[in-house]
């Protein structure tokens, strides 16, 4: 079905007409040379005639530019057939971790060593997809915390924009409480038993306003269940500690598992498929809440079609307007 997405622009039909009504003419300040034989001159040009054609016609090129300018700018659309979205379901937050620490690679994939956030983006890029029914939302979080995605159904476009998140584009400290408190703000109007935050991180809150406790009990009084996710290889794992430094000891767990139970959620230390497996499993046992019923279409935008065929007249109608006597010499030369 063809539809038109801004249909008021085609209001702006009659601008050109009342500019030219308001705005004075055009006063150019060049001297004019006047010769008193103009008629003479213009018998001894041995170019033909041209033939004037009334106003009204040589305005038609330019008013069919005008409306395929608005015609394009309308927003034509080819919409789809109506597909009805899930009418149940859980709206799920994922806020992830991406400070200065998350780049350590103390982890293992598939025999190979990945960095902390490179095992979240393989292990819950796949949680993400399998949230069948589920709204999805992200949120990145180091000094301060954005949200990076709203919710949406669009699973496939959040674990896109999750496995493209870079290591400190928020900063190096780890603010949790800000990334609770954002969550909060987005999940507060939606119904209350479908409100979940997984939140995942690998050090202690280190920035940020808000504290993380405050942050939790915030999140307990609009009903919104936190699991919390601990990254991070075990300590000495890595053999870090040799050198007195060892980054799995920043791991604040019982802070975690203070915001989980303090929510009614659960602590999780996340490091292999089959941990984030229980996850999935622990988020499936909630019951999924009401939804207003709704429909989505594909849409096609057509506009290109209008924009560029008012492009390629208005440039026919440019060449046509150039007088012959003024083209470049060589173009003379070669006609025969």
């Amino acid at each position: 079905m063809l539809d038109l997405a801004w249909p008021w622009v085609f209001a702006l039909l009659p601008l050109p007409w009342v500019l030219r009504a308001l705005l004075p003419p055009s006063e150019s300040s060049q001297a004019a040379l006047k010769v008193s034989f103009l008629d003479d001159l213009q018998m001894l040009n041995s170019r033909r005639p041209r033939i004037v054609l009334p106003r009204w016609r040589q305005q038609l090129p330019y008013l069919a530019i005008w409306l395929l300018l608005l015609l394009a700018a309308a927003r034509p659309q080819w919409l789809g057939e109506p597909l009805p979205l899930p009418s149940t379901g859980r709206d799920l937050m994922l806020a992830v971790d991406i400070s200065g620490s998350m780049d350590y690679p103390d982890m293992r994939w598939q025999g190979m060593e990945v960095t902390r956030l490179e095992i979240v983006q393989r292990l819950f890029g796949e949680f993400v997809e399998q949230r069948h029914g589920d709204r999805i939302g992200l949120i990145l979080f180091g000094s301060k915390a954005y949200l990076h995605a709203p919710l949406t159904f669009d699973r496939t476009t959040v674990r896109t924009w999750l496995e493209e998140a870079v290591v400190g584009i928020a900063g190096s400290n780890t603010a949790i409480g800000d990334a609770i408190g954002l969550a909060v703000k987005h999940l507060r109007e939606r119904p209350a038993q479908s409100r979940v935050l997984v939140l995942i991180t690998d050090g202690a809150n280190n920035g940020g306003q808000i504290d993380p406790q405050v942050a939790a009990r915030l999140a307990a009084d609009e009903n919104l269940r936190i699991y919390t996710i601990g990254i991070g290889a075990a300590p000495d794992a890595s053999g870090a500690s040799l050198f007195g430094f060892d980054p799995a000891l920043d791991l604040d767990e019982p802070s975690l598992r203070a915001i989980a139970d303090q929510t009614g959620g659960e602590y999780f230390h996340g490091g292999s498929s089959e941990q984030i497996e229980v996850i999935g499993t622990t988020l499936n046992r909630l019951e999924p809440a009401a939804q207003e019923p709704a429909q989505s279409r594909f849409a096609q935008p057509l506009y290109p079609w209008p924009l560029g065929t008012a492009l390629l007249a208005s440039l026919i109608l440019a060449l046509t307007a150039v007088d012959p006597a003024s083209r470049p010499r060589w173009r003379r030369l070669a006609r025969p």
